[in-house]
């Protein structure tokens, strides 16, 4: 049906895409401006200005009797679909608002002086060797032992040791016959001879054995730390080994 001057009336949906387009009204689902970036802000105004003149050929060409009409979209023409213009409008917007924030994000990633080059990966410090630990102090040990002089020759173990010895405390060498029969009485020589009825140890028969631990922790197996001992207790209590022999002699000890 045609009005008067034979423009054929318009069409009420497109009357309504457009008003709905122009009108100043807030929408509640819009996205709110003041916080898209300036460059979001500046595709959505072009992205309106190019819906309201495409809606606008619209209503032109339904006053000249065409019945189609199309959107501009990325890349080619689109057909208006049967859904209400408004949602139609707000959708491409949308689109077009994410695509604008997308490239902004793409363009600042690209930013100048941004190196695309990949980041060194992060070595692992060089480890150093653990420091070894120091040694655990040792306990006192007896010194060397000298060497026999030619006539301790005629001795040999733990009788050649002592003979060894006897120039440490000052003693010559003729003290050595007396020293050999009063342990050979005592002991034997025997580094590991023991007492079980008085307790006594060694080669000197220290009572109790522990007395020789003075001299050197070694005590319990080592023969030159037990004559060490032996002989430093002669010199104290009787000046010489001839002096204590003469003593076990008469009393049957030292």
């Amino acid at each position: 049906m045609r009005e008067e001057g034979g423009v054929p009336p318009a069409d009420p949906a497109v009357c309504t895409f457009v008003a709905a387009e122009c009108s100043s009204s807030p929408r509640s689902h819009r996205r709110s401006r003041h916080h898209a970036p300036r460059h979001v802000l500046e595709e959505h105004r072009v992205a309106r200005t190019a819906a309201v003149g495409a809606a606008g050929a619209v209503v032109i060409g339904a006053a000249f009797g065409l019945t189609g009409g199309s959107v501009g979209g990325d890349g080619g023409d689109r057909p208006l679909d049967a859904a209400p213009a408004g949602a139609s409008l707000d959708r491409a917007l949308d689109e077009r608002g994410e695509q604008a924030a997308s490239r902004g994000l793409a363009r600042a990633s690209l930013a100048p002086g941004t190196s695309t080059a990949p980041l060194p990966r992060a070595q692992a410090p060089a480890t150093q060797p653990a420091p070894e630990p120091a040694p655990a102090p040792a306990g006192s040990s007896a010194a060397p032992v000298p060497d026999a002089p030619a006539d301790c020759e005629e001795y040999s173990g733990n009788r050649q040791i002592g003979c060894s010895l006897l120039s440490e405390f000052g003693f010559e060498l003729d003290q050595m016959p007396a020293l050999d029969q009063l342990w050979s009485h005592e002991s034997g020589w025997n580094h590991e001879a023991y007492n079980a009825g008085s307790g006594a140890y060694g080669i000197p028969q220290a009572l109790p054995g522990s007395k020789m631990g003075s001299v050197a922790d070694d005590w319990e197996t080592n023969p030159a730390t037990q004559i060490r001992w032996g002989l430093g207790y002669i010199q104290d209590r009787y000046g010489d080994p001839i002096s204590a022999w003469s003593f076990f002699q008469a009393n049957g000890w030292y």
